[in-house]
């Protein structure tokens, strides 16, 4: 790393823009934007800047759109990620903001002046000012929801439209249409983590869990940690935890003949989560919890969040299990 002074996931480093200032004021007020100022040419829309010319690209042109200042730097990992998102999301805006971005391994003035200590950080101007950023890399739609919180609307890519309806079908129970929309969206990002999961929660809905470990393992370590990833990961567990537990009649028998056997409970969950019975599931579990809670070093609360994770924590299963859980609990 270079000896720049900046840190890679450190904090956002003072007030916004509170140590900006010096040569780069200007005395326009904030939102005195010109009504008359044309929409930027596409080649126009992302540039880089210099000490020089940031008063240009950033300040003046500030007053004709929102700008968005990337502070990045070679050796910065996170940086090279978020940058082609930027890149992406400024695209899709069709002129109304602006990329500017700038090296502060050349040009460490202005980054210095706004404080920032660590980077990514991204600054958006508006008539002038700064009035918004963030540290560190983000995804697109959460690039486009700060955004959305500065008053630039961009509305979802195409990505996104199949993805979401993916999600409704699959949601439905429509698993092989869901299938084939999750297809399509690898074939515009091969490594999206989104597709991939929903893809292996479809096969895994299908009892082909084979394919869906196969989907999981296509996922980038460094995405490992989306949501849509946990909860594909964790069905998975579930469903290779329920293996040789197709028997719901003889669980219930064993559990019938006594209701302290906790194990065989604990299996007529498993066995019901892997059917689909959620709430039949749940209540097995909240049943061992309410006759020993420390059985089996806490494993039946333990085996309700992995549900919880892999169900989706607005999934009605979910809802319900949170509640008795919260009811037993705290009772």
């Amino acid at each position: 790393m270079s000896g720049s002074g900046y840190s890679v996931g450190g904090s956002f480093g003072g007030s916004l823009g509170g140590g900006y200032g010096g040569g780069y004021q200007t005395n326009t007020q904030a939102g005195a934007a010109s009504p008359s100022a044309a929409p930027a040419a596409a080649a126009d829309l992302i540039v880089d800047t210099t000490t020089q010319t940031f008063v240009q690209d950033v300040i003046e042109g500030s007053r004709n759109q929102v700008v968005l200042v990337d502070f990045w730097a070679p050796w910065c990992g996170p940086c090279k990620q978020l940058t082609p998102t930027l890149e992406k999301v400024v695209k899709e805006a069709n002129g109304a903001v602006k990329l500017v971005k700038m090296n502060i391994e050349e040009y460490p003035e202005v980054a210095g002046q706004m404080g920032v200590q660590s980077i990514p950080a991204v600054f958006a101007f508006k008539g002038g000012q700064p009035v918004d950023g963030f540290m560190g890399a983000q995804t697109e739609g959460e690039v486009k929801k700060f955004l959305d919180r500065i008053g630039v609307k961009i509305g979802p890519s195409d990505l996104e439209v199949m993805l979401e309806k993916a999600d409704e079908l699959r949601d439905a129970e429509g698993y092989p249409e869901a299938a084939q929309l999750y297809g399509g969206a690898l074939s515009i990002d091969a490594g999206n983590v989104h597709a991939l999961s929903g893809l292996a929660m479809c096969y895994l809905a299908l009892g082909e869990k084979e394919h869906a470990k196969q989907m999981l393992d296509m996922v980038p370590e460094d995405k490992q940690d989306s949501q849509q990833f946990i909860a594909a990961k964790a069905a998975l567990e579930l469903a290779e935890q329920s293996e040789g537990l197709d028997d719901l009649a003889e669980l219930r028998e064993r559990v019938e003949a006594n209701a302290d056997d906790h194990q065989a409970r604990f299996d007529l969950a498993l066995a019901l989560s892997g059917k689909g019975d959620k709430t039949g599931a749940v209540d097995e579990l909240i049943e061992i919890i309410r006759r020993d809670r420390e059985w089996n070093e806490d494993g039946a609360r333990r085996q309700l969040l992995q549900f919880f994770e892999a169900w989706g924590f607005k999934d009605a299963g979910a809802v319900y299990g949170r509640r008795k859980l919260s009811s037993i609990l705290f009772s």
